[in-house]
């Protein structure tokens, strides 16, 4: 289903957890995506991903843009930064260059993360870090006494 100009958006149609729409193999979109349940893409996408639903990126599935979803499973490339509400799970040969937050991760051996990854509970912000972390002298004196040889 299209909505405005350069917007997909796919409809509940089935069973929940079902797969509502797929962009195959071969095939090419630009422009914004917007979802319920769970959108598969396994062609090229470049533009900006928003759902409250389950994104799978597949093996064949090249994917230029950010994403912003409740879940995400990625296998193939992705080249954006993707904020998850419940988990983002990297299954081999995933690759996806770009920062991530997602309460829950899971990487598989195999996979290329080159980014920045912030882990918070959901619904959480980021905890200010200046306040949580030791000045970088302190922290330096504490690892180098905790390898010292005791007598």
């Amino acid at each position: 289903m299209l909505g405005k100009k350069g917007e997909v958006m796919a409809t509940p149609t089935s069973a929940p957890g079902d797969v509502k729409a797929i962009l195959g193999k071969g095939s090419e979109f630009e422009g914004k995506l917007r979802f319920e349940g769970t959108v598969r893409i396994d062609g090229k996408f470049r533009g900006e991903v928003h759902s409250e639903g389950t994104l799978i990126v597949g093996e064949s599935a090249t994917l230029d843009g950010d994403v912003v979803v409740n879940s995400a499973v990625i296998s193939g490339e992705l080249r954006g930064n993707v904020k998850a509400k419940t988990r983002v799970e990297l299954h081999a040969p995933a690759k996806l260059f770009g920062n991530m937050e997602t309460p829950i991760l899971v990487i598989q051996e195999g996979v290329i993360f080159d980014g920045h990854c912030q882990m918070t509970k959901e619904g959480q912000k980021p905890a200010d870090k200046s306040k949580s972390i030791a000045p970088a002298d302190q922290s330096a004196d504490k690892s180098k006494n905790s390898f010292e040889k005791r007598p």
